[in-house]
């Protein structure tokens, strides 16, 4: 059973949270331990970028991440950048124990259209699901109805479904099973 500590970095609602995990927990068969807000993401800020650094959050949720989950994800909903792009959805260590993602640039407001907020839920999920695979170890998945498809715009985001498709299940089961993940006995 994959253990996930869920938490909210700054300014987060309880639904939004609340979506996330239930996402999560159906992907992956995940247990969802819901961890102790985090700090406003400010730390992260890059004046020259203008947004904030997920480099740096990832570091910071990799060095506090309680000992008793196997992967941390930190749900923000700063804009997010990395020195190469200029921006990203998301970001995690590949195959690793962090992962970020932000709803900035997934509520349809940063782009000039109406609150939805079920759209950014469903968009924050789904990418939630995939910074998730790649901690994981699952790479960028050629079928585009899958969580896993590489998304650098919002029509690539909105054209994935929630749930894996067979070939990344199939990967995931296959690490599992020999022992390549290190996962919570529970």
């Amino acid at each position: 059973m994959i253990v996930v500590g869920l938490l909210g970095l700054g300014n987060v609602g309880p639904a939004l949270l609340d979506t996330v995990a239930t996402s999560v927990r159906e992907a992956f068969t995940a247990d969802i331990v819901r961890l102790k807000e985090g700090p406003d993401p400010r730390y992260a800020w890059d004046d020259h970028r203008g947004q904030h650094n997920s480099e740096i959050i990832l570091r910071r949720l990799l060095a506090e991440a309680p000992p008793d989950v196997d992967r941390v994800l930190g749900v923000t909903s700063v804009d997010l950048f990395i020195p190469m792009l200029s921006f990203v959805f998301g970001q995690a260590q590949l195959n690793g124990k962090a992962a970020v993602v932000s709803s900035a640039r997934l509520d349809p407001t940063f782009h000039g259209f109406p609150v939805n907020p079920a759209l950014t839920a469903a968009r924050l999920s789904r990418e939630a699901v995939h910074e998730l695979g790649h901690t994981l170890g699952l790479t960028h998945c050629i079928v585009r109805a899958c969580p896993m498809s590489l998304a650098t715009t919002i029509a690539q985001l909105d054209a994935k479904g929630p749930e894996l498709c067979e070939g990344c299940r199939s990967v995931l089961k296959e690490k599992i099973n020999r022992g390549l993940l290190f996962l919570s006995e529970s």
